[in-house]
């Protein structure tokens, strides 16, 4: 194998006035079924891609920044950005972005004479934000807590104390900015910590003191949008994405005349009642469609309702998440994939798992583990939908029984413990089961997700796709290629949601390779299996 940092391809896509343009021919098919046969119709639809070339200094804005997510981030963008090594019983430790899909994997571009592999970088594909460079990538946000970012990442426990040393100077100047919050949306025991939050008299600091509608929660919003514009002022950002990566909420109901649909959400912001049912998640969604900047729901509550989706459909605005997809889920999505794709029939799935940082403290809550259960649980039914041999859809459709158990621990602190047990029917009704132990800083898996979500989030608002003659547009305002780096994906409506993990890494790199003029990775290698192909290669002799 051999890898090089960059590369371009031969007649590939073409540049002009600070675009590339790439043209694609997209294989479809379409399936009429009749009874238990189908007929199979294929064909081809051309596309152009093009993508704005300019990388904008970015803000990732964090809702929750001073939690365990939120400093884990930012101290490893800091030690990264300045190349900080610190000392550890095991030896000297540098700086790196592992966990990250756009920083530290790599694609296959083909292979060299010699038959070998060429592979690049991720970020190789297209221009994308560098997080290691701070003149193109810093960070900031909300917390309700008012602890700065120095005292909060040593309250979470994750990062080297002998990191939090050399960080402590630059994170103590940081003081998360104020925020809404509504203790009904989350578990009682948040309450203590909430001495940071959005008032009456900071809403006047920062709208003008001759600011005085304060009916429902219209001005919230109003407030966190004159936050982001100063923020993304006093830093000289050209592109903004706010990405919610506080406590977990319960679910809020969906109610006629509350929040299905965009006008009923909109009059319910300013209703003294209705807006009781708008969760605080919602309410920085509603704030980042109306400026136009990408917004990500990074936990597993239904911050995005039918109403917001309309809104952000609406105004064009990109909306994504839900749920980051970091430890067991991950496990999971790829480990069902791989049973049902060799024919084993998962037939029972018990996953627990026990935490003790601040999200398990809320988490011990029902209504907030709830919302949990809800993302972790649908994970498996795409991927056990898609086999009717080994499962049977005759009357209720069948599913393997599923069960998820988190508690709350506090002495493990971030190191979250995951045990999980498959148990499946082989062949001629054999029993198979597999047990796994999975033990990790959480947040050292969420850190690296949250940024690249943060990085794709910003790609996607630079590229556009049109048919012959079409209208440059952007994709879908619901950015489910963001599929591969959360729980329970959101889709456009009326599409499939997709969740077996191979499948969500082959689509997003297959629409970069599109992009960057390549051709999308099938994995036939017939140059290698062909074997005039293998002749006209020289790999075989004539």
């Amino acid at each position: 194998m051999v890898l090089v940092k960059s590369f371009k391809v031969a007649g590939g896509p073409q540049e002009e006035n600070g675009y590339t343009t790439s043209k694609y021919n997209y294989e479809t098919t379409s399936v009429e079924v009749n009874g238990d046969s189908a007929v199979v119709n294929t064909g081809v639809q051309e596309l152009e891609f093009r993508m704005k070339q300019h990388v904008p200094k970015t803000g990732l804005m964090l809702v929750g920044l001073g939690g365990s997510n939120g400093t884990t981030l930012s101290a490893g963008l800091l030690a990264n950005q300045q190349g900080i090594e610190w000392e550890r019983t095991d030896g000297t430790c540098r700086p790196n972005f592992f966990g990250s899909v756009t920083q530290a994997t790599t694609v296959r571009l083909g292979t060299n004479p010699e038959g070998e592999d060429i592979y690049a970088p991720f970020s190789a594909l297209v221009p994308l934000v560098r997080p290691e460079d701070k003149s193109n990538f810093v960070i900031g946000g909300w917390d309700i807590n008012k602890d700065n970012m120095a005292d909060a990442m040593k309250k979470a426990g994750v990062i080297d104390v002998t990191l939090q040393q050399q960080l402590r100077e630059q994170m103590s100047k940081v003081t998360p900015l104020p925020s809404p919050f509504d203790i009904e949306f989350v578990a009682e025991n948040q309450k203590d910590r909430a001495d940071n939050v959005i008032t009456k008299e900071y809403a006047k600091e920062i709208l003008g003191q001759d600011f005085s509608d304060f009916s429902g929660r219209r001005w919230y919003v109003e407030v966190i949008k004159k936050q982001i514009e100063q923020y993304k002022a006093a830093n000289e950002c050209e592109q903004i994405v706010v990405l919610w990566t506080a406590n977990t909420e319960c679910f809020a109901p969906i109610l006629d005349g509350v929040n299905t649909t965009e006008a009923e959400l909109l009059s319910s912001l300013c209703d003294d009642e209705k807006c009781k049912y708008i969760a605080p998640s919602s309410l920085f969604a509603i704030a980042a469609i109306e400026l136009n900047v990408p917004f990500v729901n990074g936990s597993p509550q239904n911050t995005l309702v039918p109403g917001l989706i309309e809104y952000a459909v609406n105004k064009g605005a990109m909306i994504g998440g839900d749920d980051f997809k970091s430890g067991q889920t991950k496990m999971k999505s790829v480990l069902t994939d791989f049973l049902v794709s060799a024919g084993i029939k998962p037939t029972c799935i018990a996953s627990y798992n026990h935490l003790g940082n601040n999200d398990g403290l809320n988490l011990s809550s029902p209504a907030q583990f709830r919302s949990k259960e809800i993302t972790k649980a649908n994970v498996v039914d795409d991927i056990v939908a898609s086999n009717d041999i080994l499962y049977k859809r005759e009357g209720e459709p069948e599913k393997p029984d599923h069960c998820i158990v988190i508690k709350y621990l506090k002495y493990v602190g971030d190191s979250k413990r995951a045990m999980d047990e498959y148990t499946s029917e082989i062949f001629l009704r054999g029993k198979n089961t597999i047990v796994l132990h999975n033990t990790c800083e959480d947040s050292l898996l969420a850190a690296p997700i949250i940024m690249d979500l943060g990085i794709l989030a910003e790609m996607l608002t630079r590229l556009e796709v049109r048919t012959p003659n079409g209208e440059w547009e952007n994709f879908h305002p619901v950015m489910n290629t963001l599929s591969y780096l959360c729980k329970a994906p959101r889709v456009p409506d009326h599409t499939p949601i997709i969740n077996a993990l191979p499948a969500q890494r082959a689509c997003l790199e297959n629409i970069l390779r599109c992009v960057a003029g390549l051709p999308c990775e099938t994995n036939m290698r017939l140059e290698n299996r062909v074997m005039g192909m293998m002749r006209e290669k020289g790999t075989l002799p004539k």
